[in-house]
């Protein structure tokens, strides 16, 4: 499974079409530049966040599974991948054009934390090479969120990209393996400030045509990283209706997995069973949604996987990323 897996991050991270740039054009001169010259590292994999997650992937399967008979593969794309010249232009690009404050807000940064994390903690020779090329980029990200932070009045509740409790989990996670109390402790007081009041929340709505988070079991899996888990137990009691609870619990219904949106409803299934486990993690033995989401998010994985391997590039260039971080125990 994980060698299926891999190929599919292998094979899209050095394919630089079809790519859907998000770089906004400020003159002329900017218009003939192609994805490569913007991004050298993160070129690949029809987008920039998706080229950065498939490279999570990549580290996450190398460092918990090196003996895999495709480990010097791996080895070798992150060899170019992680050049400190090019992880510089990656840095560079925030200061060297106009209007970058917003690029990859917030989805992209919360995947680069993540990938600097994996690298964090990793006591191997090549992985510290790497960590420390990356910690330009690293280091732009964290203080373009520090900045951003406290002037987001309010949170995004959709089920696609820029979700902000996604984003923030993935933040704190972060911020905890590295120690940097300011930053975990800014984002703490800002997941309250949006969330904690929040009482039955309409998840009999989700999702919509092309989500591939809940919106609603993003925010739960936010708040267990931050409600000690006895307050978190009474704020989820509130959180969830009975009809809403049984609404995520349905199977997403992917009618077109050549459709490039509507197959973002197999990494639904996914994000929900990741969410279902770290929620289910955090209750007391007693809690009945415990066993009840444990169950639940193995039949979200065992539905997602084999459309997994059955779609095209809409599909193939970012889903085995977010089937990797959901079968994580």
């Amino acid at each position: 499974m994980a060698i299926k897996l891999s190929e599919k991050p292998l094979h899209c991270i050095h394919q630089e079409y079809p790519n859907k740039t998000a770089h906004i054009i400020n003159n002329a001169n900017e218009v003939s530049l192609s994805p490569k010259a913007l991004h050298p590292s993160f070129y690949g994999c029809f987008d920039w966040h998706s080229s950065v997650h498939g490279h999570w992937m990549l580290v996450r399967l190398l460092k918990t599974k090196p003996g895999l008979s495709i480990a010097k593969d791996i080895e070798k794309i992150l060899d170019e991948s992680f050049q400190k010249e090019n992880l510089q232009i990656e840095a560079d690009y925030f200061t060297k054009y106009q209007l970058t404050s917003t690029f990859e807000r917030t989805y992209g940064w919360a995947w680069i934390l993540k990938l600097d994390e994996e690298l964090t903690n990793w006591e191997n020779p090549k992985a510290k090479i790497w960590h420390e090329n990356l910690k330009p980029l690293t280091d732009k990200i964290l203080n373009s969120w520090k900045q951003y932070l406290p002037k987001q009045t309010y949170p995004n509740r959709t089920g696609v990209h820029p979700n902000t409790a996604f984003a923030m989990a993935f933040a704190i996670d972060w911020a905890r393996a590295n120690k940097d109390k300011v930053f975990e402790n800014q984002l703490m007081e800002k997941a309250k400030y949006f969330f904690l009041k929040d009482e039955k929340t309409p998840a009999y709505l989700e999702p919509d045509g092309s989500d591939f988070f809940s919106p609603s079991l993003e925010i739960a899996d936010l708040m267990r990283r931050v409600l000690p888990q006895n307050e978190f137990v009474k704020w989820l009691n509130k959180f969830y209706e009975k009809r809403s609870l049984e609404n995520i619990e349905k199977i997403p219904v992917v009618s077109d997995l050549s459709d490039y949106q509507t197959v973002h409803l197999v990494g639904l299934s996914f994000s929900k069973a990741w969410c279902m486990k770290g929620i289910a993690k955090s209750l007391p033995h007693n809690h009945p949604l415990k066993n009840n989401f444990q169950k639940t998010a193995t039949i979200f994985l065992n539905n997602g996987l084999p459309l997994l391997f059955q779609g095209n590039y809409g599909g193939d260039h970012w889903l085995a990323s977010f089937a990797v971080y959901a079968l994580e125990d």
